[in-house]
């Protein structure tokens, strides 16, 4: 990447949780190992030489506990698959999320039902990520914690005959955790931001070598989302932190 990549920032009013993290937070004070599932497609999965967000969170969520709670391992798991949508990934919940028992999970959706809305039907990908919140929701003890993460704001998710689609989807998820008061990590909005705020281009954006399809992030916005992320997560469980000892955040 020949130009000088952009200082991008991460507004609270586009990364805040909207929820505190209380299954996260209580998995950090307990005995056992702190697991969180991230699950999705080629963004959670990763791709060439783009170090996918899931291994990049887990050091950057170890890194920030690691003075304050140096016993404890908190391990992401990565069970994304590149091409999915919420219709698969549905089917894998039991092997892929519930079996690893962890106290976060993660749920990257909503892109390809936008890239390949020849192989979905929209309704279909709506039904099934409602469907998908409520069995994370209703899940066995100990309960979990769930961030649906949107789609990412690049070239190919806004093209004329994509455009109208990516809203779409985008405001479909936002309504669904706010019904299920799950909490909803804007990918697609902080990336507008840093495109439209911030300066940065849509070749910085997107890895270099995805021609023509100029859908996957670049290694270098893949890391700025994993930042984003981690700091989301950090300050919505110190919220959690607060509501256990009783204090207004």
């Amino acid at each position: 990447m020949c130009e000088s990549l952009p200082a991008v920032d991460f507004p609270q009013g586009i990364i805040k949780l909207e929820h505190p993290l209380r299954s996260f937070f209580d998995a950090l004070r307990g005995q056992g190992p702190v697991r969180i599932v991230a699950m999705g497609s080629s963004s959670t999965a990763g791709r060439e030489d783009v170090v996918p967000y899931p291994y990049r969170l887990e050091m950057y969520l170890r890194r920030h506990y690691a003075e304050q709670l140096p016993n404890v391992r908190i391990d992401v798991l990565n069970r994304g698959k590149g091409g999915e949508e919420a219709p698969q990934e549905l089917k894998r919940f039991e092997a892929d999320i519930f079996r690893d028992t962890p106290s976060l999970v993660l749920w990257q959706v909503g892109t390809n039902a936008v890239f390949h809305d020849d192989q979905y039907k929209f309704k279909d990908v709506v039904d099934a990520i409602t469907e998908g919140v409520q069995q994370l929701l209703q899940s066995r003890e100990p309960p979990m914690d769930v961030v649906l993460i949107d789609p990412q704001y690049v070239t190919a998710m806004l093209r004329d005959e994509k455009a109208e689609l990516s809203e779409k989807i985008v405001l479909a998820i936002r309504e669904i955790g706010k019904a299920a008061r799950v909490n909803l990590f804007q990918r697609w909005a902080l990336m507008r931001h840093w495109h439209v705020q911030n300066g940065a281009s849509f070749e910085q954006l997107l890895d270099p070598t995805d021609r023509p399809d100029m859908l996957h992030q670049s290694d270098w916005s893949t890391l700025q989302v994993s930042k984003a992320l981690c700091q989301a997560i950090t300050d919505a469980t110190m919220s959690a932190g607060w509501l256990s000892a009783g204090v207004k955040p």
